[in-house]
């Protein structure tokens, strides 16, 4: 690599505070200075596990203050956006159900109007890139310009290995268009499984993206969501290392 790449790291989703300090212990002694958890998750179905909620703050502002991490949260509404502010979160992220929904985009950001807080957009779900440019276009009419693209894949009905495949031509041509932002690659969503994040880690690097967004757990086959595409921080080192 060139350039030492961004690199954010943390579980799908915070379950429990010792789970949420165990993991980002670990992260941070690989040098990992951005930690990511889930507080809210958007659930296709009612009845799945759908975040701590609020409870998990203060978990999150002990990572702050015990390992001198950042840390980012998704947030989907105003009232998250509220609660994310107050509790003093570094970056928030768009997710990719958020992001396809215009109304939705549009709430978001009028509720961080007059912050400076970095925000993260992943694609939407669908392989739309106007609706992805849209999305950024709707932080950027107010203001907020400390933006990053995030590629996760899209959804499609077609078999593949992947559980959203990457369409790396869509990211590239948002790369042409808005060139002043940060790329991430989120392998972990692209992949759904945990042996197929290597590759991809490495591919989104060769293409000049400036990071990965990486889900990582102490315990990951035991984690409340998306178990099968989360990386023991062990793992997550090796993969690190053969990216040097």
């Amino acid at each position: 690599m060139n350039k030492t790449p961004i690199l954010i790291a943390g579980p799908c989703s915070a379950e429990t505070e010792e789970q949420v300090m165990t993991t980002a212990t670990a992260l941070a002694r690989l040098g990992i200075t951005i930690f990511r958890a889930g507080i809210w998750k958007p659930r296709t179905r009612p009845g799945c596990f759908e975040g701590v909620g609020t409870i998990g703050f203060p978990w999150l502002q002990r990572v702050q203050h015990e390992l001198g991490m950042k840390v980012v949260v998704e947030v989907g509404n105003p009232h998250h956006v509220e609660e994310a502010l107050k509790a003093g979160v570094d970056k928030v992220w768009i997710g990719a159900r958020t992001s396809a929904n215009p109304f939705a985009v549009q709430a978001v950001a009028e509720a961080l109007r007059g912050t400076d807080i970095p925000v993260l957009v992943k694609n939407p779900i669908n392989p739309d890139l106007e609706l992805w440019l849209g999305a950024l276009e709707r932080f950027q009419r107010q203001g907020i310009n400390n933006l990053t693209a995030v590629l996760r894949g899209f959804s499609c009905y077609e078999k593949t290995i992947y559980r959203n495949p990457p369409l790396w031509d869509i990211a590239l041509e948002l790369r042409r268009r808005m060139p002043e932002l940060t790329f991430l690659c989120d392998p972990s969503h692209i992949c759904g499984r945990r042996d197929l994040i290597p590759d991809v880690c490495r591919q989104a690097l060769d293409l000049g993206f400036d990071g990965l967004m990486i889900e990582s757990h102490c315990t990951p086959d035991a984690a409340w969501s998306d178990a099968a595409q989360q990386l023991t921080p062990d793992a997550l080192a090796d993969i690190l290392a053969s990216l040097k």
